[in-house]
């Protein structure tokens, strides 16, 4: 089987950075992570065997610890100092992309605008940039955009977000409120777009896809889904271990690409997997 890699995949300079960070921290028993540091399954493993405690997304509490980490997610200014006011020392490891989303909401609500976020409601960046607004709406698909009692409309995405998608909603956002002057801000990462723009050049050039990332990785995810939209088999996988042999039987050529939160490693032995370098229990 021919492998090819994308040009553009796995973990950008934000993960690496909180994940430099996180390895660098003294005392790890006596620190507190808030939240999943990034959505990788290996890396959150690696966390727990330091001594590390880590918090639930969903259940988070501000906890009283000698050190807290900010995630790779990043928080509002409100949590932010609620946890300063908690812990001895925190380290803030939020991506220098997402904390440019949180500049850019802040500053167009202070000229006047209402908010609209485009992304995932439930996801942990996007309650982090709502947190800190006072009049806003999250929109996640183009059924959820609406006409606006509002003049001003400040657009601005969840960092994550395909670039498509969130073209498709501004311009409905603008035919639904024709009246209204809407400003859009693309807070798009450039690893986002990189990694799209990469899956979209490799489609010509085999036969299925392969994208590695953690189940709850909302960039992994959307790599899987653009794959899915294009009619190009794909199959998800977070590890080599996850790799069903009998599912590549019909393909000659596999392209392999990987959310922003994937190991370097990783993705090397699930190539490696595929190239027939290494064994694995379910592959071979």
């Amino acid at each position: 089987m021919k492998v090819i890699r994308a040009k553009a995949m796995g973990m950008c300079f934000g993960v690496r950075d909180a994940l430099a960070m996180m390895r660098a921290l003294p005392n790890p028993q006596e620190v507190t992570v808030y939240g999943e540091l990034v959505h990788n399954p290996e890396i959150l493993n690696e966390i727990a065997q330091r001594g590390m405690t880590m918090l639930s997304e969903t259940q988070r509490v501000l906890p009283l610890s000698k050190a807290v980490v900010i995630t790779a997610h990043g928080v509002s200014l409100q949590e932010k100092r609620q946890l300063a006011q908690r812990a001895e020392q925190v380290y803030d490891t939020t991506c220098p992309l997402v904390q440019r989303v949180h500049q850019q909401a802040l500053a167009l609500q202070n000229s006047g605008y209402f908010i609209i976020v485009i992304g995932k409601p439930s996801h942990v960046e996007v309650k982090g940039l709502i947190g800190d607004l006072q009049a806003y709406t999250v929109v996640e698909t183009l059924a959820d955009v609406q006409s606006y009692s509002h003049q001003l409309l400040g657009v601005v995405s969840q960092t994550t977000t395909p670039p498509d998608l969130a073209q498709a909603i501004v311009q409905a956002i603008r035919d639904h409120n024709p009246a209204a002057q809407v400003k859009y801000i693309d807070t798009i990462c450039k690893p986002t777009r990189d990694r799209q723009v990469a899956l979209t050049e490799l489609f010509k050039q085999v036969d299925a896809m392969v994208v590695v990332g953690g189940a709850h990785s909302n960039n992994t995810r959307q790599l899987t889904e653009r794959c899915r939209r294009c009619q190009l088999p794909c199959l998800q996988v977070q590890n080599e271990q996850e790799l069903p042999k009998e599912w590549f039987f019909p393909y000659q050529v596999v392209g392999v690409t990987a959310g922003t939160s994937t190991l370097d490693s990783t993705i090397d032995k699930v190539c490696q997997t595929l190239e027939g370098k290494v064994e694995t229990k379910r592959f071979f």
